[in-house]
């Protein structure tokens, strides 16, 4: 039985949630908050991050590292591309989502108005979330630019890919800074990707002290 140590309101976890969910996966998801973990998590990772994958007695850690390692061995559906070339596309865009994307929008947004508050309580720096912000319209507009080109982002099939970036734009989605009507073509692809049932998991996801967009959950929003 595989169990997944997870943040709810991580977009790496979210990540490995939906991979989970398309491949049909059955899962004991148990919910951590990593920097109050200390030692247990530790155990398991050693720089005390999630998500964690238990199958079995082995762990394996980091999302992109999981998400190969179940490509690996649950190879059905493919998630990952049918050949060199897919395969190419879609890692280049997994590299766009879970690194240029959280560099210059996640880490700004979420960052600042999730863990600063939960971790310490401090209040998010103004000034950061404007540039995050900011640069989220340029994301947006690509976004819609490749689903125009594509039935989904990395072409005809759904993709680790799109996982990678609705993971990132469903906890922006749930602060309510996506500016989605700006964005036609992204509001498409993530209405498309929030009615599949890997998706729907992570709409019912609350925080007690942090209330989600009124849309959030809405599937025709």
């Amino acid at each position: 039985m595989l169990r997944l140590h997870h943040f709810p309101l991580c977009p790496f976890s979210r990540k490995v949630r939906i991979v989970l969910r398309e491949k049909e996966l059955e899962a004991d998801l148990e919910a951590t908050e990593p920097w109050q973990c200390g030692d247990e998590l530790s155990a398991l990772n050693p720089a005390g991050e999630v998500p964690v994958l238990l199958d079995g007695e082995q762990v394996i850690v980091d999302s992109g590292v999981i998400c190969e390692y179940l490509e690996e061995t649950r190879p059905e559906p493919r998630l990952l591309g049918l050949d060199p070339l897919d395969r190419a596309e879609v890692r280049r865009l997994l590299a766009w989502f879970d690194v240029k994307f959280v560099r210059e929008v996640t880490d700004l947004i979420w960052r600042e108005k999730v863990l600063k508050f939960l971790v310490n309580r401090d209040t998010p720096n103004s000034a950061a979330v404007r540039v995050g912000v900011a640069n989220l319209h340029a994301h947006l507009s690509y976004v819609g630019f490749l689903f125009e080109q594509r039935n989904w982002l990395a072409g005809d099939h759904i993709s680790l890919a799109d996982a990678a970036a609705g993971a990132q734009l469903s906890v922006l989605d749930y602060l309510g800074d996506v500016p989605w009507e700006a964005h036609p073509g992204a509001k498409l692809w993530y209405a498309r990707l929030k009615s599949r049932p890997s998706f729907r998991p992570l709409l019912a996801d609350r925080m007690p002290c942090l209330k989600p967009a009124t849309h959030y959950d809405d599937l025709d929003f």
